[in-house]
């Protein structure tokens, strides 16, 4: 693999090492034959280059197709910077030394230069495709500006690096989270009681786009049975209550049970404790997950209303018109975002108390840095400077917190948890946690608990 890019030379050396070796009529024979073998192993391992998965036969059956294409990018785009490293060395070694006499040497160097110049950037470029291509952890912005240096030869290198690091970081989780089914015993999550996932503000339960991600897949996988609150993007606290008791209340004569588990992200887990405690639905309610909820307000909303209240509700309005198009069939953004306010929360939290029959607990997240998620970097900082220094970039930590409050996801890298990457809303794999993995283990000891 390191000898054929100097296809050229070989060519040269195949027909000149059988006239020195042979000097009767068979030499030129011979040297058809040893060409056309040349031609056949450069063909064949040039296909195997592009081709290859380069993973051992077990993880071909069990890593999905994506992961395979992507992983094989990474290691064509490895045997690259090794074998361009390696050019260096065989140079100095004079192979062809039955040439370097001939006065023809100098144009055979530049043509055979020239061949393994193309031969190492049609390498380049299929690894390059693959990784962006297939590596979920890549942005638009970043696949836009590694696909100009895609063109520029030899600069192409330096970005093709941080690729690699991508594609094996992908890779890993992937790999740990196959470990991880292997060593879940059968049925980690299958609870007593149904799980109903509600989602935040200013989302939807779509079909085609699934706002929890990978999750609901994996909890499937392990036994889950899993339902969605189809409450509204931009409905009030009362409105969305409204409708996930209809929906509960639809499950249970689905399902055959007496109760749920509900896991709440953001607003939906205000939503689930109104319906819980205004609408009775306590006896129906055996478990309170909230994720990311602003139970005690968002700072940031004390920030949004220092605007004039003219063009608060301006901007309302065309949120309003937008979801109505979206199938919200009452959008009431005004309303809806001012009851995140902390001010809101306070008089909420004292007319609508936990119910002790319910089991309530909740987890946060933090980002390190205002630059840790770009989606949010503006609200991040808008609250940093509010004084809220420990926040998902909508929610603080402190506001999280409600009734078992069980921990605060972070990243081991210097990028943090967002509120966004709590539902997996890019599907990225941050370096020390896996999104996926921890609802698993969070429906799993719920099941652990009896619900």
């Amino acid at each position: 693999m390191l000898l054929l890019p100097h296809f050229i030379i070989l060519w040269i050396l195949s027909d000149k090492t059988y006239l020195e070796l042979y000097r009767n009529s068979s030499a030129g024979g011979l040297s058809v034959c040893l060409r056309i073998l040349l031609v056949f192993l450069y063909i064949v391992t040039l296909c195997l280059l592009h081709i290859m998965p380069c993973m051992s036969r077990k993880e071909g059956r069990t890593l999905p197709f994506r992961i395979r294409i992507m992983y094989g990018g990474r290691r064509i785009l490895k045997f690259c910077f090794w074998g361009i490293f390696a050019q260096f060395f065989i140079y100095l070694l004079k192979l062809p030394a039955y040439v370097a006499a001939d006065e023809s040497w100098p144009l055979v160097m530049i043509v055979d230069g020239i061949f393994m110049f193309f031969h190492f950037c049609l390498l380049v470029l299929n690894g390059y495709v693959r990784i962006l291509c297939t590596c979920r952890s890549l942005g638009v912005w970043k696949r836009i500006l590694l696909a100009f240096f895609l063109w520029i030869p030899v600069f192409h290198l330096l970005p093709a690096r941080y690729l690699m690091k991508r594609a094996y970081e992908e890779y890993d989780a992937e790999r740990c989270r196959f470990e991880n089914r292997l060593s879940r015993p059968v049925g980690a999550c299958a609870t007593r009681y149904p799980l109903i996932l509600l989602h935040g503000i200013g989302f939807r339960d779509l079909r085609y786009f699934n706002y929890w991600g990978r999750i609901p897949k994996e909890l499937v996988r392990n036994g889950a049975v899993v339902y969605y609150g189809h409450q509204e993007a931009w409905g009030t606290i009362e409105e969305n209550a409204g409708i996930i008791r209809g929906k509960i209340e639809e499950i249970l004569r689905e399902a055959h049970c007496e109760k749920v588990n509900i896991i709440a992200h953001s607003k939906g887990g205000l939503d689930a404790r109104y319906m819980i405690r205004a609408m009775h639905m306590e006896d129906k309610v055996a478990s309170l997950t909230t994720i990311s909820t602003p139970h005690k307000g968002s700072e940031l909303l004390n920030i949004l209303n220092k605007l004039p209240d003219g063009i608060y509700r301006s901007v309302s309005s065309l949120f309003d018109w937008t979801y109505a198009r979206f199938g919200d069939s009452n959008p009431d953004c005004y309303h809806a975002s001012k009851q995140l306010s902390p001010d809101f929360c306070m008089e909420f939290n004292r007319k609508y108390p936990d119910s002790p029959k319910v089991y309530y607990q909740s987890y946060a997240s933090c980002v390190k840095h205002t630059l840790g998620d770009g989606l949010l970097s503006i609200p991040n900082l808008l609250m940093f400077l509010a004084g809220a220094s420990r926040n998902d970039g909508l929610v603080t930590t402190e506001s999280a917190k409600w009734g078992n409050f069980r921990k605060t996801f972070v990243s081991a890298g210097r990028r943090g948890i967002s509120h966004g990457d709590m539902i997996d809303l890019k599907r990225e794999d941050y370096k020390g946690f896996d999104v996926v993995e921890a609802y698993v283990e969070i429906v799993a000891e719920l099941k652990g608990m009896g619900f």
